[in-house]
């Protein structure tokens, strides 16, 4: 071979190589961070239904199954709410060292037969506040910089708003969790569908920037309660919807009227989670640094975790912090660190052996009592 033509075809093998690491790159990218939402979160493998009874149902033992506390338990049609592991040892021949039982609350869409394989999810209810709580509320579009955003709106006599704002694999549903305890504190609360959401504005990107471009619309909503009467919020969000109200907290030109932030499972380390996430949907580890990189060039992600920014210090408002050890996607490292530099303002409450977001999911009276503690000063 001719030296030039040699040199042609190294040159096309590298230009070749390098077009192939760009496309895995963003492969994985896409694959961690691809809209719209909701996406479950990946990570914990499926439960077999082996049996149901009368407020009880039987599932595969493993560490899912076997998590304290309430959750959602759904799949394709279904939908089914089951609570702690029941102590009682059943009875017909249903109990083995390979099944555990819970208690089953309710049944919310579809029929739970057996060998169904379902997950675990912290959202409880399908449905609107009316449908899902018998809360009366109205249907409002709160005007954002992509378009409008559909939000539920449940009234209350107070004139601090809660806004509630979902994270990553979730919806407008998820806050639903704590509505109905909000709205027996006589609290406005204002739930946020926002861009990548159903019924909202997509993405320019189709990608989710884990708070860093969404509190936005978060910002938009703060706009929108103070128009219709709210004289300070209160901004309760999970997992990339806490990074947002960290964002809002200290970049929102109404960050005046915040008078104080609930955050659930921060996402505050962006690389870390989209590694997570990309890793648990099945990229192979050879890809998850390409995948980092792609996501900046896609995203514009820039390379510091929030804590290496400016929210640390200058967060200025109370601040409640429900994290756990078992955080596998934001993993609660930076929230105890948080917690330890702004010692002042931030109250952290660990909660054990839950998952990412779902730490009310884990003790829903130990949580509404310090959120409780946490508000009545606030109201």
């Amino acid at each position: 071979m001719r030296p030039a033509t040699a040199a042609a075809v190294a040159a096309t093998s590298v230009l070749g190589a390098g077009a192939a690491a760009v496309a895995a790159g963003r492969y994985a990218s896409d694959a961690a961070l691809g809209a719209p939402s909701p996406r479950p979160i990946p990570g914990d493998r499926r439960i077999t239904v082996h049996a149901t009874a009368a407020g009880r149902i039987t599932l595969t033992r493993s560490f899912p199954a076997l998590r304290p506390g309430v959750y959602g338990l759904t799949g394709k049609g279904v939908h089914a709410v089951v609570g702690p592991v029941v102590e009682e040892r059943p009875h017909h021949g249903t109990f083995s060292a390979d099944t555990v039982v819970r208690g089953l609350e309710r049944v919310t869409l579809g029929s739970l037969k057996p060998g169904a394989r379902l997950r675990l999810t912290p959202e409880l209810h399908r449905g609107d506040p009316l449908a899902a709580l018998g809360l009366t509320h109205k249907e409002v579009e709160v005007p954002g910089e992509l378009g409008p955003m559909p939000a539920w709106f449940v009234p209350g006599a107070r004139d601090t708003w809660v806004i509630t704002v979902h994270g990553l694999g979730a919806t407008r549903e998820h806050p639903l969790n704590v509505i109905g305890f909000l709205h027996d504190q006589q609290l406005p609360v204002l739930d946020l569908a926002y861009r990548g959401d159903p019924g909202a504005p997509r993405s320019p990107d189709g990608l989710n920037h884990l708070g860093e471009s969404e509190w936005r619309d978060l910002d938009a909503a703060i706009r929108y309660a103070v128009r219709y009467g709210a004289e300070k919020v209160i901004l309760h969000g999970w997992s990339s919807g806490a990074s947002m109200a960290l964002h809002a907290a200290v970049n929102s030109a109404l960050r005046d009227r915040i008078g104080g932030l609930v955050l659930d499972s921060p996402v505050m380390d962006w690389r870390v989670t989209l590694r997570a996430l990309a890793s648990a949907r099945g990229v192979p580890a050879a890809l998850l640094p390409l995948a980092v990189r792609a996501a900046q060039g896609q995203t514009g992600l820039h390379g510091a975790p929030l804590l290496d920014t400016s929210v640390p210090s200058a967060l200025r408002v109370p601040t409640l912090l429900f994290h756990g050890p078992g955080d596998s996607l934001a993993p609660w490292g930076p929230s105890r660190e948080l917690a330890g530099r702004r010692p002042d303002l931030v109250t952290l409450h660990p909660v054990e052996q839950a998952p990412h977001g779902a730490m009310w999911n884990a003790d829903p009276a130990r949580y509404e009592e310090a959120l409780r503690r946490f508000l009545t000063p606030l109201m």
